[in-house]
């Protein structure tokens, strides 16, 4: 059973260097956050999924690891877990003629992030910029914003105004809006 946790664990022994990072980051803007760890259970189904969701009383956000056609330009989509993603209406709406997800080996070269883990969280590793934060608009409406900190076997929740006025200034992460509904 998956139990609530204030803050960073006391314990890191067991955990990834990504995930700890992520701790370490976040305690040093002195973000509030609560946490969930599930290792037996990585939240690669929509099952363990709703399982997090209830336990933090938040939706994950879903965050999809995107590239142009000709692989030169990387975007991070942060978008509800529960709308439709459709390439066609985003491709549109950001002026990029054919968009596709992005290759693994980009993933861990440019996040340091596994598939199944994305968070934006993961932009602080991109230290060359490499990477455009794009979120739809209706993840800034919320209160809480729940996310992996890099690593799918737990998941954290905090204040959306934290990510917005603390997180992506300090990962100098200025993010192009959109909104999707889910149609092409």
């Amino acid at each position: 059973m998956m139990e609530l946790h204030h803050g960073s664990p006391v314990d890191m022994s067991g955990r990834e260097e990504r995930e700890i990072r992520t701790y370490r980051f976040l305690d040093s803007l002195g973000i509030d956050f609560d946490r969930t760890d599930h290792p037996d259970r990585p939240a690669t189904t929509m099952e363990v999924c709703a399982e997090v969701d209830a336990v933090l009383e938040v939706k994950i956000c879903k965050n999809l690891f995107l590239c142009n056609r000709q692989k030169t330009k990387f975007y991070l989509l942060v978008m509800p877990g529960d709308k439709p993603f459709k390439t066609k209406e985003l491709s549109g709406q950001m002026g990029i003629s054919r968009l596709s997800f992005a290759d693994e080996s980009y993933m861990l070269e440019l996040l340091d992030i596994r598939p199944g883990s994305v968070s934006v969280l993961g932009l602080m590793n991109d230290t060359d910029r490499r990477v455009q934060l794009v979120i739809d608009e209706d993840v800034l409406k919320e209160e809480y914003f729940g996310c992996h900190p890099c690593e799918n076997t737990s998941s954290i929740r905090f204040k959306t105004s934290d990510l917005t006025e603390k997180i992506l200034p300090a990962l100098h992460a200025v993010p192009v809006s959109v909104h999707l509904v889910g149609v092409e």
